[in-house]
């Protein structure tokens, strides 16, 4: 998303610390009056059990945007093969025990030349996702932006992106209460991000913002041409690498959490759901357990303190809520991780 918007970001490099040694034997070896002084300072030194909190659990909640599935590659065009790359991803989830909030394009149901019950096809792979305990929000009917569209034509566009949505959440006693902004684009300019905000208030929308945003589809993309190909060896390379760069990127945003808030707060993930994360989550989701992650709902992540901040970011680019927060404060936005070259020049292969 970030890099089709032609944001130049710099590789953040890694540096290694070294721990002081401490060597109780050769200690004792020195004289009485040394050890005694050497104890004193470690004692004083050293945290007390009775005031160190130990670190909290890390959080995060999990989101899909583009439902029901990515627009321009053979699943969007391919109803069972969308269906079949939903199960998969769902199946994923259950196994992974993790809430998950799908944004819905409902212009996606609709493709010219095609019937009704081809839309209605579609429509039952975005049931797939409610019948899986999952909830379903508002991308916009048409993944339009709001930094180029008047406002007036853009608010409708949102009233346009909710029956289908509406009915299939009503069928399980739920209501349509997220919206997610298409590109994360939340206008140029703060009358109109504001003029905005309060319409989405007015139908009941919460915004659902992301902390970790990521170059995730660069890598979609050229998974899914090397596998149209037959490449099998570039498809697992790619694949092997997207694992690699999303703990980078998770790293990355838990270093900025704590350099801008003094903690890591429950964490809103943006994905797509594309063959590679219907291939690769069952190792995604291990990663993030890994790093001592718990899946939570997305209403319980913002119900953290920290999503209350002043934001009064505009701007052209779509950035992780962090960055907001950021630039809010007047910092300079932290330069986040990008995909290594081959896979930036496989990502433009593909789209060509």
């Amino acid at each position: 998303m970030i890099a089709a918007e032609g944001r130049m970001r710099a590789q953040t490099s890694t540096r290694r610390r070294r721990a002081a040694r401490y060597d109780p034997e050769s200690m004792m070896r020195r004289r009485p009056s040394v050890v005694l002084l050497a104890l004193a300072v470690a004692l004083a030194l050293a945290p007390s059990p009775a005031t160190t909190a130990p670190a909290a659990p890390r959080a995060v909640a999990v989101t899909f945007d583009d439902l029901p599935g990515p627009g321009g590659s053979l699943l969007s065009s391919d109803v069972p093969a969308l269906r079949e790359n939903t199960r998969k991803l769902l199946a994923a989830f259950r196994d992974a025990k993790a809430p998950v909030v799908g944004f819905v394009n409902e212009g996606k149901l609709f493709v010219e030349g095609e019937t009704l019950a081809t839309a209605e096809q579609r429509a039952g792979v975005l049931r797939l996702w409610v019948e899986a305990g999952h909830e379903l929000g508002n991308h916009t009917y048409s993944h339009r932006d709001l930094n180029t569209q008047p406002l007036d034509w853009f608010e409708q566009d949102v009233v346009r992106g909710e029956p289908v949505t509406r009915r299939l959440l009503a069928e399980k006693g739920r209501r349509l209460r997220y919206f997610r902004h298409p590109f994360l684009h939340v206008g140029l300019d703060l009358d109109k991000r504001r003029a905005f905000e309060s319409f989405l208030a007015g139908r009941g929308y919460t915004v659902a913002p992301v902390t970790i945003d990521n170059d995730e589809y660069v890598y979609a993309a050229a998974y899914a041409d090397a596998r149209r190909r037959g490449d099998t060896p570039m498809a697992t390379r790619l694949a092997e690498d997207y694992l690699r760069y999303m703990e980078s990127v998770f790293s990355f945003i838990e270093g900025v959490s704590r350099d801008l808030l003094g903690r890591e707060i429950p964490q809103v993930l943006l994905l797509h759901a594309n063959a590679l994360n219907a291939d690769r989550f069952p190792q995604l989701g291990a990663m993030m357990r890994a790093r001592g992650y718990r899946f939570v709902a997305l209403q319980e992540a913002l119900r953290d303190e920290a999503y209350g901040r002043p934001d009064t970011y505009v701007g052209p680019w779509g950035v992780s809520w962090l960055h907001h927060w950021e630039i809010t404060e007047g910092r300079k936005r932290s330069p986040s991780p990008d995909p290594p070259e081959w896979v930036t020049k496989a990502y433009e292969a593909a789209a060509r």
